[in-house]
This record gives C-alpha cells, sequence and structure tokens, in this order.
C-alpha cells in the first residue's frame, strides 16, 4: 500500500499519509501539480512556508518496465511565479516506489537563524539529521561523503552552493548509478525552493524491500512490457541514434534543419556545430577511456548517457545532454567541447540549471559582460555563483534577472524561464510549446520535434501533431496490469488535460493572463539561413488552450 510522506521542516518532524482517492491513479507530474493546485496558495511567495516542495515517483516506478524510473518534481516556482514540475533520472524515484512511497511532500520553513537538514528514508523509518557539515559544498563531495556515510548505492537528492542561497535558477540534483550529480531536476529553480526549507539532501535507502513493487496481473504486466521493451530497442532514435551519440545526436540534425539558436538566438545554423556536435563527442569519449552509453538510472534501455573524460583522461562530467552542449555552446558560441563540459560540470556540482545557465550567458555575451565564444571567461563567471561575489548573485538568478541587471532586452524566455535548443520559428510546434506551457518556456511540456506536424487553417486548430498509437497503447496497458485497472488511452488524454487544467487554473490565480503565453517580440525577426520567422497569431496561440 503506497502512502504519502510529509516532512514538517518547521519542528523536523513527519508523518503518514493514506493515499486519498482522489489521488489514487495519479504519479509524477500530475500528483505534483493536482497537490499544489489544492494546497498551495498560488499568491504565496515561492520562497515562503506556504509552498510545498512535492516528489513523486511515476505510476509504473518501480516495476520490471523498461525506462520507468524518473522522478517528478514540483512546486510554486522560485523563477517564474507559477506552478512547476521538473523531471530527472537517477536512483530516488525507483527507491522511493519501493519503500512504498507514492510521494514525499516538504512543507513548512525552519527559523532563518537554523542550519540546513538532512531526512533519510529507509525500511527503518524518516529521520532526521543536522546537515552544518555538508553546507556550502558541491553536489559532488554532498553525494560522495553520503554515500561513505550511509552506504553506496543510496539515492540521494541534494542541492548545492546555489539552492542554499535560494537563487532562482538552482537545480536538485539526483545521484546517477555511480552516485556523480549528474541528474538534475533543473528547471524552475526547485533548487531554491528545497533551500528555502532548509533541507540539504535526502537520502532513500531501499535495502530490504523487494525488487519491484506489487502487480495486479503479473503476466498481462509481462506481456505488455516487453512489447514496450521491444519498442524501445527497434525504434531508429530510441534503439539506435541515441544510444550511440546520445542526446547530443541533435546537434548536427537540428543545426542542418536550420532550427540551432545561435548568439543568443540570432542564427538557426552554428558554422562550428561539428565541434560540438554528438558524433564528435564519442570521439574524445572513446579515445579518452570514458564511457560512450549508460543508463541515466537502472533500467533504462536507451543509455543515452555517458562518462566525459578530459583531455588528460580524467572523469570531467557525465550525462552531456544536448540541451545542454547547445546552451553552453551554439548559444553563446563556446566552441571548445572540454570547456563546455567544465562549465556543465560546475552547474551540477553547484546545483544550476545548464539551460538557464546558457540562456543567462547569452544574455552576459549580449551586455558586453563577457566576449562572445570566450570559455575561459564563461568558466570564471559561473564559478563565482558559489562564492559570496555579486556577479554569482546576479547570474544564479538566471537570464531575466541578469537581463535587467544589465539593461538588456534580447533575454529569449518565456515566463521568466529561459528557452531550450529549438528555435521556434523553425521549430513552430516548440514555439507554440514555450508560449503555451504554464512551466514557462520548457522543451519537455511538449516535445514535438521529431514528429510530424501539420499547421492547419480554418478550423480552429493551429497545429495538429501525429503521433504514435502504439506507444501510447504499451504504456496503458502496463499501467492497466500494475493496477487492475480498464484505462483506454482516451481516458489517459482525459487525464492529460485535467493535468493541464490544473496547472492553468494555478497560473491564472497567481496572476498570469494570456499575454504572458507569447514569445518575446524579436521572433518577429527572419531567422537565417531558412528565412523563417514566428508567424503565428495571438488568436491562434490563444485557440491551442482553448480547445483543451
Amino acid at each position: 500500500m503506497s502512502r504519502i510522506l510529509r516532512l514538517n521542516m518547521a519542528d523536523q518532524s513527519y508523518r503518514w499519509q493514506e493515499v486519498p482517492p482522489a489521488y489514487a491513479g495519479l504519479g509524477g507530474r500530475a500528483f505534483t501539480s493536482r497537490l499544489l493546485r489544492d494546497e498551495v496558495d498560488p499568491t504565496c511567495h515561492p520562497l515562503s512556508e506556504a509552498n510545498k516542495l512535492v516528489v513523486a515517483p511515476g505510476l509504473l516506478t518501480g516495476t520490471p518496465a523498461a525506462n520507468t524510473g524518473r522522478i517528478s518534481v514540483g512546486g510554486k516556482s522560485p523563477l517564474t511565479g507559477g506552478i512547476k514540475e521538473s523531471n530527472s533520472g537517477g536512483l530516488v524515484s525507483q527507491k522511493l516506489a519501493r519503500l512504498g512511497i507514492k510521494a514525499i511532500v516538504v512543507e513548512g520553513k525552519p527559523e532563518e537563524a537554523d542550519g540546513f537538514y538532512l531526512v533519510k528514508i529507509s525500511t527503518d523509518g524518516v529521520e532526521f539529521f543536522p546537515a552544518s557539515e555538508y553546507e556550502g559544498i558541491g553536489n559532488y563531495r554532498t553525494m560522495a561523503q553520503l554515500w561513505k556515510r550511509f552506504g553506496r548505492g543510496v539515492g540521494v537528492m541534494s542541492i548545492g552552493p546555489a539552492g542554499e542561497k535560494r537563487l532562482t535558477a538552482a537545480s536538485i540534483n539526483f545521484t546517477d548509478p555511480h552516485g556523480r550529480p549528474g541528474r538534475a531536476a533543473g528547471r524552475g529553480g526547485l533548487g531554491a525552493l528545497m533551500g528555502s526549507k532548509k533541507l540539504k539532501a535526502i537520502v532513500v535507502d531501499d535495502k530490504g524491500t523487494a525488487p519491484s513493487v506489487p502487480l495486479a496481473d503479473p503476466e498481462k504486466f509481462k506481456a505488455a512490457a516487453r512489447k514496450w521493451a521491444k519498442f524501445i530497442i527497434e525504434h531508429p532514435v530510441t534503439g539506435q541514434a541515441l544510444p550511440t551519440f546520445g542526446t547530443a545526436v541533435l546537434i548536427n540534425i537540428v543545426n542542418e534543419a536550420g532550427a540551432l539558436p545561435t548568439k543568443n538566438f540570432r542564427s538557426g545554423r552554428f558554422e562550428y556545430a561539428e565541434d560540438i556536435s554528438g558524433e564528435h563527442m564519442v570521439e574524445l569519449i572513446k579515445a579518452r577511456g570514458g564511457r560512450t552509453k549508460e543508463g541515466c538510472h537502472p533500467g533504462c534501455l536507451i543509455q543515452c548517457s555517458q562518462t566525459y573524460h578530459d583531455a588528460k583522461g580524467k572523469y570531467l562530467t557525465s550525462g552531456f545532454e544536448y540541451e545542454t552542449i547547445w546552451a553552453l555552446g551554439a548559444n553563446t558560441l563556446i566552441k571548445n567541447l572540454d570547456e563546455i563540459a567544465m562549465i556543465d560540470r560546475l552547474c551540477d556540482d553547484f546545483g544550476l540549471d545548464t539551460i538557464e545557465m546558457g540562456c543567462t550567458l547569452g544574455v552576459l555575451m549580449e551586455g558586453g559582460a563577457i566576449p562572445w565564444g570566450d570559455g575561459p571567461a564563461a568558466i570564471k563567471m559561473v564559478k563565482k555563483v558559489a562564492k559570496n561575489d555579486p556577479w554569482g548573485l546576479i547570474i544564479g538568478n538566471g537570464s531575466v534577472f541578469t537581463g535587467r541587471a544589465l539593461g538588456v532586452d534580447r533575454v529569449p524566455a518565456v515566463k521568466g524561464q529561459g528557452l531550450p535548443a529549438y528555435d521556434p520559428r523553425a521549430e513552430k510546434g516548440m514555439g507554440l510549446t514555450y508560449a503555451t506551457s504554464p512551466m514557462g518556456g520548457d522543451h519537455t511540456a511538449g516535445y514535438t520535434v521529431a514528429t510530424n506536424l501539420v499547421k492547419c487553417g480554418g478550423d480552429g486548430d493551429p497545429l495538429k501533431v501525429l503521433d504514435n498509437p502504439d506507444a501510447l497503447q504499451c504504456i496503458v496497458d502496463m499501467i492497466n496490469a500494475r493496477y487492475g485497472l480498464s484505462l483506454t488511452t482516451g481516458d489517459v488524454g482525459t487525464l492529460g488535460r485535467q493535468v493541464l487544467h490544473d496547472e492553468i487554473s494555478f497560473n491564472q490565480d497567481a496572476g498570469f493572463t494570456k499575454a504572458h503565453d507569447r514569445l518575446p517580440a524579436f521572433f518577429k525577426e527572419n531567422l537565417k539561413p531558412h528565412n523563417v520567422t514566428w508567424d503565428f497569431t495571438d488568436a491562434e496561440i490563444d485557440q491551442v488552450l482553448e480547445d483543451l
């Protein structure tokens, strides 16, 4: 029987709660958004006692099904001021599921003078510990010390100096299978929310639990899971491209399509894309003795993560993703992959969202604070986040804050969140996602790249996405066999719309209007090399949400 664990940071107490019937069929983002809608005042300050941090595994987490070990973290975003869910891999999600934990809700707030705390969750119960020995240190040292203290293989979610300082670009990092902080719930500044609760880390130890959560119909589940695994392995993207070159395989592809944002979204093509491509990354990894493929969590069949070494063959970073390489590379004109990898490592260590930091560095270069393409200068600047340096406080609060500090008006952000690695003028489906997502500029809220997009006219639907119904049916079949349900794909679609209604209504009560569902004005500029522009009208954008 799954339960909700509530951690009260005001007095370092906890209580267990049975899952209310209305939450029984929810997991991941659906759960975090529903709880926030029900329990958090949308008008509250994101760093106040009234806000809550919600951590929830997915509906299939803890089962033998492939690629079901992701976790959702939600709260009112310190970065956007709206509702937020950020998703990550790592070890924590599956361990929580095996412990029978539907979600963790972190609430309350200690006195400002109090130090940070550490929470350990295991079959023995829940324990609070002072975390003074971990204050001020990065995620790499924190996780290494916690593995030494509590045993190798425990799941850890922690914040670095950025989260402790409550900087609004702060991430929450999770141990990968090697105990490194290469997996992050990066978007939305939720690390700052965790820091406001004076929670340095949560350790999850599932020793003594069964290897899988209970299944209502094991045979049906096994059949559906086999079909799901076959779909992943045989698909040319998930079975070939991603395991071979990682998500950075997209660098050359998106660059060729003229959609790779370059020099703060001035062009759709980067002259030195090959130097930062997945193909070149793999060449370097092989030559230096790294790992070209590994999973972000146990049971991942895609294996699109990797271990990246420096020129001396020493470990530098892991989970070196497309979005990160683009943000810190093409967007800033930095073309040296080792320099990009160093910034990625610093972001993982300090607890910073790499997409937001890439957009922020672009704004810094826009404002003349550092030169375009200057990797060493960018590295030096990011290092200031871990120090008591005014520049660190500025850039640690993200691209919009930095733009205001420097008087820069070309800031690629929606609802206060920096945009990801697809120029909306060339990838128009992504543009609609950026504009209409309750999460702010976010690609995961509606990923339309590599799908068949059709812009429609006359029927009130500005965009249709033709997806793969077989993959969705596999997931529905596994959910049914896991819980003994009889859901249809239509039911799942209805649930998705309900999630969006929860999120949109939260934002509306927080003060968001249709005017926030817009891209920055500079996207009306012509984008080279294919001479495209953002040509959706305000009415067409509004129609997307009205049709829900």
